[in-house]
């Protein structure tokens, strides 16, 4: 799990770097978000992992501390600094054995983990396509995630942040089974 989460990191960072400076409005699949709303996004959902995780406090403590611009002048430095922090927090000794308070409930750390992994496989591929950059993901995050959405997938379109999911073309790869699960067009 842990080796996933750092390369799902190292992906989603390689991809931050890339954008150029023209192109942090531009759109991205994610229909509402442009580059900089989905990369601000993944970035405040790193940021939540050291208080939740490393901290032990709960939703209420942290409250709207992470809302609002995330990235100021510098997103990719600030991108940077919560990915450090977030895969720190996540490899502490027993942090994957700890219980933690989302907003659908109580979770294990390890569970929440899994989640944040997928989550930035699938905006990697995202970010990718709203930069131009190759969108192709390595296979082994490709079966990651598919094993992790799988079994509640068709639940995501009543969240409203996920698409309804898409049939896949006969013969379809991993990655596009994936990403039609998810709602998203390849």
């Amino acid at each position: 799990m842990l080796d996933r989460h750092a390369e799902a990191l190292a992906l989603f960072t390689d991809r931050v770097h890339a954008v150029r400076p023209e192109q942090w409005e531009s759109p991205t699949p994610c229909t509402d978000w442009s580059v900089r709303d989905l990369v601000n996004h993944v970035t405040a959902e790193q940021l939540w992992v050291p208080s939740l995780v490393g901290e032990g406090r709960s939703l209420a403590d942290v409250g709207d501390s992470f809302d609002g611009d995330v990235l100021g002048g510098h997103p990719a430095v600030s991108w940077d600094r919560a990915a450090s922090a977030a895969k720190a927090a996540f490899h502490e000794p027993g942090a994957l054995d700890r219980t933690v308070g989302l907003s659908y409930g109580e979770s294990t750390a390890a569970a929440y983990c899994s989640q944040m992994t997928t989550d930035m496989i699938v905006h990697a591929w995202d970010l990718s396509r709203g930069i131009g950059a190759s969108d192709d993901l390595p296979d082994v995050l490709v079966e990651f995630a598919e094993r992790e959405v799988a079994p509640y997938a068709g639940e995501l379109p009543e969240t409203g942040l996920f698409g309804s999911p898409v049939e896949p073309p006969e013969g379809a790869d991993p990655q596009t089974r994936l990403l039609c699960l998810l709602g998203r067009r390849s």
